[in-house]
């Protein structure tokens, strides 16, 4: 097998990723920390189509060489906001009528192969954490879900861009199934 060029990808250009119909689905980091995860984070985000990412707390912001590393310019593509405090930024999301979700390790939780977003009812936040702390305790009360990914082996977490990256693709291929061609 051959693989494909840059310019057999059918890539969209910036321009084109703004204008496109998107994943109903807003990411925000709770005080994440890495400029690397941040970026890393940027990127997922481009490749599936997210709305928009809201930055919260310590989490630093474009122009940034060290997003940027990583993001490889989805932080020109997706849309996003800073906000001091996440309290903010899930203000401003349910004023809107976002469904919101952590991504985080709870009594309550939902394992995320066990949750069926319902797009009808309007759009989905997503929260993920600082990478120590994880996401605010004040933050996991408002969220009306709380999603955990099903882990076997012997670490009892996984990087918050690598889990982003699994509940945003969940997400996407549940959406991929409800929205119309």
């Amino acid at each position: 097998m051959q693989k494909k060029k840059i310019t057999e990808m059918g890539r969209l250009s910036v321009a084109e990723f703004k204008q496109a119909k998107k994943l109903p689905l807003t990411v925000v980091l709770d005080n994440v920390r890495s400029l690397n995860n941040i970026g890393s984070i940027f990127r997922t985000c481009d490749a599936f189509g997210v709305e928009r990412l809201m930055l919260c707390g310590i989490c630093a912001t474009p122009p940034c060489a060290e997003i940027h590393k990583t993001a490889l310019g989805a932080e020109d593509s997706v849309s996003w906001e800073y906000f001091e405090t996440t309290a903010q930024a899930i203000d401003r999301l349910e004023a809107e009528g976002y469904t919101v979700c952590c991504l985080e390790q709870v009594h309550e939780s939902i394992s995320l192969e066990n949750f069926e977003p319902d797009f009808s009812q309007g759009g989905y936040a997503l929260v993920s954490g600082h990478e120590v702390d994880g996401v605010d305790p004040v933050i996991v009360d408002r969220c009306r879900h709380c999603l955990e990914i099903p882990q076997v082996g012997t670490k009892h977490s996984l990087n918050v861009s690598v889990s982003t990256g699994i509940a945003i693709w969940h997400f996407f291929e549940k959406y991929s199934r409800f929205a119309p061609k």
